[in-house]
């Protein structure tokens, strides 16, 4: 009997390991946090590209200009009968692009009265000469001028000159 007994309580002992064995929690995987989504940067649009801009390059005076419209012979000192040139060369920033742009001459005498005032507008496109003049049919008083260049009503350069 106490044999019996035995193989029961053996007989017992594994019916309670199968089911405490039966009855265990299953381990849930351990999840691994998904990783931060990597922030995406807003991509700056491309800017357009920069208009073209014309610059004045140089002034030349002279009392005569080629087929290119460029002064023969700069000069400062003019007779009073003289026609007097003033070349205006220019330039764009982009060659192949034309540029729209108001080019002007004002020319005065030396206690500040003004001579003449020019200006034109113009299609510019790479390096190109403008020319303005001035002349006297009576001839020019003999004293000091200036002739003052613009640009878009800018002034961007000043020429000094005298007749003698």
């Amino acid at each position: 009997m106490i044999r019996n007994r035995m193989h029961y309580v053996l007989a017992a002992a594994l019916v309670a390991s199968i089911g405490l064995v039966g009855c265990k929690k299953k381990e849930e995987p351990v999840a691994t946090p998904a990783p931060a989504p990597t922030p995406v940067e807003p991509v700056a649009p491309t800017p357009p590209p920069a208009a073209a801009t014309a610059s004045v390059t140089a002034v030349d005076l002279g009392s005569a200009v080629g087929a290119d419209k460029k002064v023969t012979t700069a000069t400062t000192t003019f007779k009073p009968k003289d026609t007097i040139y003033v070349a205006i060369s220019t330039s764009t920033s982009d060659a192949a692009a034309t540029v729209p742009a108001k080019l002007g001459a004002k020319w005065t005498f030396q206690d500040g009265q003004t001579v003449k005032d020019d200006s034109a507008d113009a299609q510019l496109m790479g390096a190109g000469v403008t020319n303005f003049s001035i002349n006297s049919p009576k001839g020019f008083p003999t004293g000091k001028y200036k002739v003052d260049v613009s640009l878009d009503g800018n002034v961007v350069q000043s020429k000094e000159f005298e007749v003698k």
